[in-house]
């Protein structure tokens, strides 16, 4: 980018610097003190002068969107050490300058605030990528048939050891020539000399060969599980291999990865990530060996991007693992933050495992009134969130079916009814098919809901014909809805379901497109700043971090991304064509395309 100008940078010269900076370091907690403090307009120039320090870095002659007020929008601005320290003119950031500052001349590229990731399964990218078959199909994968699926498993198989699990991820039976799961039988082509376990696209449901089930002991005579379903050949009554939700025991029994092949895919994942400008993921379900190997993959340098990771929830019987420490939400640091206690109360619309207070458009295995099914009761699930409210805890419950949102809302009202707390900002993940009447209870009880607005483009022609009929389909994600009641929202790709794209995120907010190129639910496209929003500043409220990140402004973490267009002064169509430049985190520049 431009005049990379160094007004004298040598290593040498950098090194003094540091030194002289650390050995101001009163100062500057004074200048961000008095920042935070102040409540007059101050020229941003005199702002950063107040340190008595000279800048890092500079950055000039852009389109910067700072999401920060009415104002949104500035030229330049300066960073010291990990913070910006003023936003303002080119001509007063260049006043900011000293002899080991780097002034960087953005050309009038656009810059936005780091993205995040706001609903996530970080680093299920890098799993897949490093160790699982990929068995997605267009757009996403190359499957067509169940063929196709099995022809990959035996191309791992055949170089896999006898006995070793062989495990695939993304297969998706509505677009598969064949229309339906595959079954024990299909993945026994594969191998019965492996066991096999395949997981769904969505994640909720997944299929395992003979000898995974084998080893699972599910058999003709094994009960089917709470909050789950063990799928069986109605002719037979023995288990055709599909599991559905709380009946996925058989990837319990796959062995953990080792630490070298964890931390390769933490290389790949946060490389995909960063790629794509996210500099914050959200960890929607992170069980203990995940913040092992979180912190083992920042102690390695791995952990470029800044994590907030969610502790799952199974069940009033299994408490999440944060509570057993004694760890409430909020406790980390700004790279890496335990964020709140995740739950799980119903599954996936396209498994036909959402929970609905009306049945799904079309039969399901030729029942006309099958709605779905909850993970567990409504006393159950009020019993868990009132214990977890009570103790401090943000909650976020994985809701997608309005049935399942109703119970959902019912536990967060009897919790602030019996423990009321201001600010608990309670999340719901997904939220696709909520209700008009629901957003306005959402809005009541200060409820920020994270929308997996990409189903409209990935599933939407499929939600329209097949799962929820026309009517209702024109209301998932209703983002348009929740902005008139004033609720505070994100999106997201909940990744691995859909590959990690924040601009794709933003061309589908603004044009609600499908697949096949026609519109869903017109009525719900926000303007592309208020899905921005959704982005950066509103998602690090969601997550209690909007005093350190979300926009550019003085005193918050120096995250941006240099795009190659600016969202904002484009056609809405061309926003996915929209290129990532350069992702900083901290004021270091961890990725670069040019």
């Amino acid at each position: 980018m431009g005049e990379r100008q160094s007004v004298v940078s040598p290593a040498l010269t950098r090194r003094l610097a540091i030194i002289g900076r650390a050995l101001s370091a009163l100062a500057i907690a004074g200048w961000l003190w008095a920042c935070s403090e102040r409540q007059v307009a101050v020229p941003a120039a005199e702002e950063a002068a107040f340190s008595g320090l000279p800048a890092d870095a500079l950055y000039l002659n852009g389109e910067v969107i700072t999401m920060a007020g009415e104002d949104a929008r500035a030229e330049a601005f300066a960073v010291l050490g990990e913070r910006i320290v003023a936003v303002g003119s080119s001509d007063a950031m260049r006043r900011l300058a000293g002899p080991a500052t780097e002034v960087v001349d953005l050309e009038g590229r656009a810059v936005v605030p780091g993205l995040y990731a706001a609903h996530d399964h970080f680093p299920g990218a890098g799993v897949v990528a490093t160790r699982l078959v990929d068995l997605n199909s267009p757009p996403m994968g190359r499957m067509t048939t169940i063929d196709d699926v099995v022809d990959a498993l035996a191309v791992r198989a055949a170089s896999t050891p006898a006995g070793a699990w062989i495990q695939g991820r993304g297969y998706d039976d509505t677009l598969l020539e064949d229309g339906r799961h595959p079954t024990r039988e299909d993945l026994d082509r594969a191998s019965t000399a492996h066991p096999i376990w395949i997981s769904h696209t969505s994640g909720h449901l997944g299929v395992a060969n003979s000898l995974a089930l084998e080893m699972a002991g599910i058999t003709a005579a094994t009960p089917q599980p709470e909050g789950g379903v063990i799928r069986v050949d109605p002719e037979t009554g023995e288990p055709d291999g599909v599991l559905e939700e709380k009946a996925q025991v058989v990837s319990a029994l796959i062995p953990p990865m080792s630490e070298d092949e964890e931390m390769a895919a933490y290389r790949a994942a946060v490389d995909l990530y960063l790629r794509q400008g996210v500099t914050t993921t959200v960890i929607t379900g992170a069980r203990p060996d995940t913040f092992r190997a979180l912190q083992k993959a920042r102690q390695k340098d791995i952990l470029d991007l800044r994590v907030v990771a969610m502790s799952m929830c199974m069940d009033s019987k299994e408490p999440a693992p944060v509570q057993s420490a004694g760890f409430v939400s909020g406790f980390g640091d700004s790279h890496l933050k335990l964020g709140g206690v995740k739950i799980v109360q119903d599954g996936s619309n396209q498994g036909y495992t959402g929970y609905f207070t009306e049945p799904y458009h079309t039969p399901y295995h030729g029942d006309d009134q099958w709605r779905g099914y909850p993970w567990r009761s409504q006393e159950e699930l009020t019993a868990m969130v009132v214990d977890l409210h009570q103790q401090g805890y943000q909650i976020a419950i994985h809701g997608n079916g309005d049935a399942a949102i109703d119970q959902i809302l019912n536990a967060f009202r009897a919790a602030q009814e019996a423990f009321p707390r201001a600010d608990a900002r309670h999340r719901i993940e997904h939220c696709q098919m909520v209700r008009k009447d629901q957003l306005d209870t959402i809005a009541e009880l200060g409820i920020t809901p994270s929308f997996f607005v990409g189903h409209v483009f990935y599933w939407g022609d499929r939600h329209r014909d097949i799962f929820m009929g026309p009517e209702r389909a024109a209301g998932i994600s209703p983002l348009a809805s929740a902005d008139a009641r004033g609720i505070v929202y994100t999106i997201h790709d909940d990744t691995p379901v859909t590959p990690v794209d924040p601009l794709q995120l933003l061309w589908v907010s603004a044009n609600r497109l499908t697949r096949s190129n026609q519109v869903l639910g017109g009525e719900e496209r926000v303007a592309v700043e208020r899905a921005l929003r959704a982005l950066t500043i509103d998602a690090a409220w969601q997550n209690f971090e909007e005093v350190d990140k979300g926009s550019i402004e003085v005193g918050k973490l120096a995250d941006f991304v240099v795009l190659s267009k600016n969202p904002l002064t484009i056609d809405p169509l061309e926003l996915r064509d929209i290129e990532v430049l350069f992702t900083y985190v901290g004021g270091e520049a961890v990725y670069r395309k040019i």
